[in-house]
């Protein structure tokens, strides 16, 4: 990895880790390197979680970005000017809804409160941090994504100039945008007809491949620990824990990670010693794989039910969403934290969620994304159907917003693919081939760093 002049700082505990790696399932306990995704135990699937040396809640007061918390982020260095959650408590909104204690966590650009993030996602944070967790010793990170992450990987690694591929689903394209051009050290792959799945599927074939590194998704410690700011900045915020949680899902990562935040926080601040928040999970007809498990109270989801989703995923609004094969089952996933939670999954339909956009640009005057109407739904219909109380303290974690006002105050550049695909390069009979022609095609990446 390469320390781009002052970008990069080393943070004091870069010679020993501050924290260790607890398998949700077994209990074991192991140092990281800054790479492990799967505890070696034989064991059914089961995600590791952090377990850091302070045991308490101290912020640093020397930073405003994501590194303000790098006490529970498995960091080895850090990252300046990375951005943090911009928290408030809603007054259009709120009081539309009838809601007296509704907050909104705001991860976007939104410069009048504060919300700078270069590409309107929350996904930043697990660039970030996962970059910043990562060793000294060369690997090509590789990334699937359905646009969103792909862009704050990219940007993150253009700017460190830390090797990458970035495989994404060509719908995905649209969301790759940025001020300036990428480094060479990315290389973007785009599967034109493909969905998220089969860019996770490529990505799995080809970090098979030295020197190339599977990012890990949900696995990560470091994504999860990333999005579990927003919680951290809330909390700093509001001074309590929310009693009701809610955020539009397609792998659920998010909400495992505030799930894991709430319970850290909940063992060592005395004023967080309520009931851990309840995760409302919320999803988009007719793409619900978590909704329809959940309901049928399914610990490991029907595969055949899973696969008919993949016809779903044009008829959707927020295609961002359009995961389905999240890790629901895995120990520690999304399963068990809603249980633990007492959360429930929530839908809407695509009529509701573009009235939300419209309501919540109307309200709080700024544009969000297509998932955030649809948590912004979920919640309209949970306080009409009366599934939360009017006093309920209430967090909306409002995962991407303002991109249209970024692209008002910035020229936008696209991220061009430098190889397009196929579903039928991903065919048995392809497949082979297609690996060799993305790793020839990195291989001069490898070299910058």
């Amino acid at each position: 990895m390469k320390d781009n002049g002052s970008t990069l700082t080393a943070d004091t505990s870069a010679q020993g880790r501050h924290y260790v790696l607890v398998c949700s399932s077994c209990g074991r306990r192991e140092a990281d390197d800054g790479l492990v995704l799967d505890c070696p135990s034989e064991h059914a699937p089961a995600l590791l979680r952090t377990e850091y040396a302070s045991l308490g809640f101290s912020p640093s007061p020397d930073r405003e970005d994501l590194f303000r918390y790098r006490s529970w982020l498995p960091a080895v260095r850090t990252q300046e000017n990375a951005g943090r959650t911009a928290v408030y408590r809603s007054k259009g909104l709120g009081q539309a809804l009838g809601l007296a204690n509704l907050w909104v966590a705001f991860n976007g650009y939104w410069p009048e409160r504060g919300a700078l993030l270069q590409t309107a996602t929350f996904k930043e944070f697990e660039a970030h941090t996962v970059l910043c967790r990562l060793p000294e010793r060369q690997v090509m990170l590789t990334v699937a994504s359905s646009g969103n992450t792909g862009a704050a990987f990219a940007l993150a690694c253009s700017q460190r100039q830390v090797p990458c591929l970035v495989i994404v689903p060509g719908r995905g394209l649209r969301r790759l945008r940025f001020r300036t051009p990428l480094d060479p050290c990315v290389k973007l792959v785009a599967i034109d007809d493909g969905d998220y799945p089969d860019a996770i599927a490529l990505a799995a074939a080809i970090s098979a491949i030295s020197p190339f590194q599977a990012e890990g998704g949900v696995k990560n410690v470091g994504r999860r620990d990333g999005l579990a700011t927003v919680l951290l900045s809330a909390f700093e915020e509001m001074g309590c824990l929310p009693s009701h949680y809610f955020q539009a899902v397609g792998s659920g990562t998010g909400a495992i990670a505030v799930l894991e935040a709430a319970k850290r926080l909940h063992s060592c601040v005395p004023r967080a010693a309520t009931s851990l928040p309840r995760l409302m999970m919320c999803q988009n007809l007719p793409f619900t794989p978590i909704y329809t498990a959940w309901r049928q109270r399914l610990r490991a989801p029907d595969g055949e039910s899973a696969a008919c989703f993949r016809d779903a995923v044009n008829l959707v609004y927020a295609d961002e969403l359009t995961n389905w094969t999240p890790p629901y089952e895995i120990r520690g996933g999304v399963y068990d934290c809603l249980v633990e939670s007492q959360g429930d999954v929530l839908v809407a339909d695509n009529a509701s969620v573009r009235q939300a956009v419209n309501m919540f640009l109307e309200l709080e005057g700024i544009d969000i994304e297509p998932a955030v109407g649809v948590a912004v739904a979920c919640l309209r219909e949970a306080v009409a159907r009366s599934k939360i109380g009017k006093d309920s303290v209430v967090l909306l974690n409002v995962t991407g917003g303002g991109r249209r006002r970024l692209s008002q105050d910035y020229p936008l550049t696209p991220a061009q693919p430098q190889l397009r695909l196929t579903r039928e390069s991903l065919s048995p009979a392809r497949l082979a081939e297609t690996v060799h022609g993305v790793t020839g095609l990195c291989a001069s990446a490898v070299s910058v760093a």
